[in-house]
């Protein structure tokens, strides 16, 4: 694909774009929609997805199954408590609100972690592996259309992630297959479904109604979704300016991860978001996020992005004055081997009480860093 090097320079964003994936598979129109798609990599992060092809039908069912998920008169708490996240190694399992931590602050939402399913790791396996496992299924006693639900749409997501990462590979100007060498044969990919009940408060600060927590997704992309009309979700453009992306129907909103930016050397760089809990007698906002994995035995490398696409980068980024913000970027080349090693990390910050029972001591080598850089930054280092 030629590459417009003289692209029109444009000011940080205002609005989430959308993109009909549909274009993206018809011959005749794919030039013109990665055209669309390296702008909104290059100048956004994140996007809309119209014409999926998901069936209208399981979006249905995984909206009300999440509902039913929630819902004590359908699943009793005892029922949700055993198959705490706490009670495996994986970091797949339910989480009560307020039990995961983002930014360091407590998330107000309460949810379930499932994977694509896998075995449990051997004894001589590297510690990361640990996060490919089974399932805890909630019992089909009182949900029995969820697990086939659910996988279903595992399923689906894992092709859409597949497919639309070839899009991400050829709009960067590189061969389609560019990201292939990153994936396992069976690879793991994961998915929550979220509560996020109203605000305790009628405050209008946002850390009053931290549903999670300004952050950066890992990994390669994500697909949300908003299984609610209720808003909440907003990106944070090159200003530092809070964009809505509110729930539009028969989307899914498209957020690049840690991964994808650190792959790709800066060039596709993670955009961070937060949620904001809903206001009071709005009702609860749910959600189901997909996020597509990569082999957690990939080494930290830098893909052949070609020149012309990196100075378009850079162009962006001069715009801005290069502005950092304050979120922590975990997948950093040399601090960690391998990707898996990065991801674990990362679940034991979000989830410290599975830290303390089953990594204690990586989560202490966490804490020691928070410290370390906490201290670094009173000192205004």
């Amino acid at each position: 694909m030629t590459i417009n090097n003289n692209p029109a320079l444009k000011p940080s964003f205002t609005e989430v774009p959308i993109l009909k994936l549909s274009l993206g598979r018809d011959p005749a129109t794919k030039p013109a929609f990665l055209e669309d798609l390296r702008d909104a990599l290059l100048n956004v992060g994140f996007l809309y997805l119209s014409d999926t092809g998901l069936p209208q039908e399981l979006i249905d069912k995984v909206c009300r199954l999440t509902r039913e998920f929630f819902d004590e008169d359908v699943l009793p708490l005892r029922e949700k408590e055993r198959i705490e996240m706490k009670n495996e190694k994986s970091f797949l399992g339910w989480s009560r609100l307020n039990n995961e931590t983002t930014a360091g602050h407590s998330d107000y939402r309460e949810q379930l972690d499932l994977s694509t399913p896998h075995p449990i790791p051997g004894p001589d396996d590297p510690l990361y592996h640990h996060l490919l496992a089974p399932n805890q299924w909630p019992s089909s006693e009182y949900l029995p259309e969820f697990r086939p639900v659910f996988e279903e749409y595992m399923e689906r997501m894992s092709d859409i992630s597949t497919f639309f990462t070839s899009l991400i590979a050829e709009a960067l100007g590189m061969p389609l297959t560019a990201f292939d060498r990153f994936f396992d044969t069976a690879q793991q990919h994961k998915l929550k479904i979220v509560k996020y009940p109203e605000a305790p408060t009628d405050s209008d600060d946002p850390l009053d109604r931290q549903g999670v927590g300004p952050h950066k997704d890992s990994m390669l992309t994500s697909y949300l979704l908003q299984a609610s009309p209720q808003h909440g979700l907003q990106a944070q453009n090159t200003n530092g300016d809070w964009i809505d992306a509110k729930p539009i129907d028969g989307t899914l909103v498209v957020a690049m991860g840690q991964g994808l930016e650190a792959l790709t050397g800066g060039v596709c760089a993670s955009t961070t978001h937060r949620v904001l809990s809903p206001r009071k007698g709005d009702g609860p906002r749910f959600s189901v996020p997909f996020f597509q994995g990569v082999s957690y035995d990939a080494r930290f490398e830098e893909m052949d992005v070609p020149d012309e696409v990196r100075e378009l980068r850079k162009r962006v980024l001069g715009r801005t004055g290069g502005r950092k913000d304050d979120v922590e970027f975990t997948f950093k080349a040399g601090k960690w081997g391998h990707l898996g090693e990065a991801t674990l990390a990362n679940r034991v910050k979000s989830h410290p009480d599975v830290g303390e029972r089953w990594y204690p001591e990586l989560l202490s080598k966490i804490r020691q860093d928070q410290a370390a850089a906490a201290r670094l930054k009173e000192n205004g280092a």
